[in-house]
């Protein structure tokens, strides 16, 4: 045998090829839905994922106002912020932020799924989120995933 043909090879930004997914957030539990999303935005689906490099897809999730919790989520679940000031500590349950900003939901639930350095924030630019099932993304031809 040829031990030259053993090599591994390795993918680069110029090698992934990046697609468009659509998801419909309609009537789905919070936490199952997200990590599926995570999944797809890392690459972690893909033959050739990387740890090191943005080999993921583009996700657009739409219906966001329709996501779901389970049990008493919406009322005990509590987000924190911190306001930077004295006693500026501010809490939001998740029922007060689903009224403020459905799509933040989503997006903290995704965010805080991905690595916590430079490529998870670059990752996570290519999650989009929308209320209703309206989005400007028609031009890219997302192809819609069930699950």
């Amino acid at each position: 045998m040829d031990p030259l043909s053993f090599k591994t090879i390795f993918y680069d930004k110029k090698l992934v090829k990046k697609n468009w997914i659509l998801m419909d957030a309609t009537d789905k539990i919070l936490g199952r839905f997200s990590t599926k999303i995570a999944f797809i935005i890392m690459g972690k689906n893909k033959p050739y994922f990387s740890p090191n490099i943005d080999c993921g897809d583009n996700v657009v999730v739409i219906n966001s106002n329709k996501i779901k919790l389970t049990g008493k989520k919406w009322n005990n679940k509590k987000y924190i912020r911190y306001t930077g000031y004295p006693s500026g500590k501010k809490f939001i349950n998740a029922k007060e932020l689903l009224i403020k900003d459905s799509r933040m939901l989503i997006y903290k639930s995704v965010k805080r799924m991905l690595p916590k350095n430079r490529l998870g924030n670059l990752i996570f630019k290519n999650l989009h989120v929308y209320f209703d099932s309206y989005h400007k993304h028609k031009a890219q031809n997302p192809k819609l995933i069930k699950f």
